[in-house]
């Protein structure tokens, strides 16, 4: 799964790579980003407006917005039969902006038979530049007419160099693939195409700071070197 990532480079140098459009006023970089915050989406390829979405869908139907915080991922294989998530899948896909994300490497139990702590690490590309997640979005109306932009982070089975940390991954899309994501008219085919592993070779991680695992921790010290 993803269940935390960042967006750490300023909103200028994302835009200006990924050629973007608006971009919120407010957006300032984010180390430790946590399910329920918002996130910077973008939905549509020929404005290119960043929006902020929260994190964990909500299904339009959803009588309880509650089930957006078990929602926050979306398997590749299942998302044409999940009813949570097939009408997004045709119709209302997403990509969501990172330059990195957080997994944890299980460790072997410590003598005694006691657990030891799962050890984050952090994935990034090589090259250190941002990227955007596959994902799908929906808009949830409460009865009281409140409407609630959210979206969901598509997984895929892990590449092999992250799958010594974890088996799966977040479906990854460079510069080159974000904007075929989001054309309306893409076959599903096509689609389910682009939801495989990033290549190995264009990825790198490193072991950090034990910190990232309270999300009320945003700063450049979560990605410290781990002190045991």
């Amino acid at each position: 799964m993803c269940g935390r990532f960042t967006l750490i480079l300023e909103p200028e140098a994302v835009q200006k790579e990924l050629d973007l459009g608006e971009m919120p006023p407010d957006l300032q970089p984010r180390y430790n980003v946590a399910p329920s915050q918002p996130v910077a989406v973008v939905t549509d390829p020929v404005e290119r407006r960043v929006e902020l979405f929260r994190w964990g869908l909500i299904p339009s139907w959803a009588k309880d917005p509650e089930i957006g915080n078990r929602l926050i991922n979306a398997r590749s294989e299942t998302l044409s039969e999940k009813p949570s998530f097939r009408t997004s899948f045709a119709r209302r896909r997403c990509a969501i902006l990172a330059d990195g994300f957080f997994e944890w490497m299980k460790q072997d139990k410590a003598s005694g038979g006691r657990s030891r702590r799962s050890s984050p690490y952090f994935i990034h590309l090589a090259s250190g530049k941002p990227f955007a997640f596959a994902g799908l979005w929906d808009l949830w109306r409460s009865p009281e007419g409140e409407e609630v932009h959210s979206c969901t982070i598509i997984t895929c089975p892990a590449n092999e160099a992250i799958a010594s940390i974890h088996d799966r991954m977040p479906v990854i899309l460079d510069k080159d693939h974000i904007w075929q994501w989001l054309e309306p008219q893409v076959p599903q085919a096509e689609l389910q195409s682009m939801l495989v592993p990033y290549p190995s070779d264009k990825i790198a991680y490193r072991p950090i700071s034990y910190l990232v695992n309270n999300p009320a921790y945003d700063s450049p010290e979560v990605m410290a070197a781990p002190v045991e």
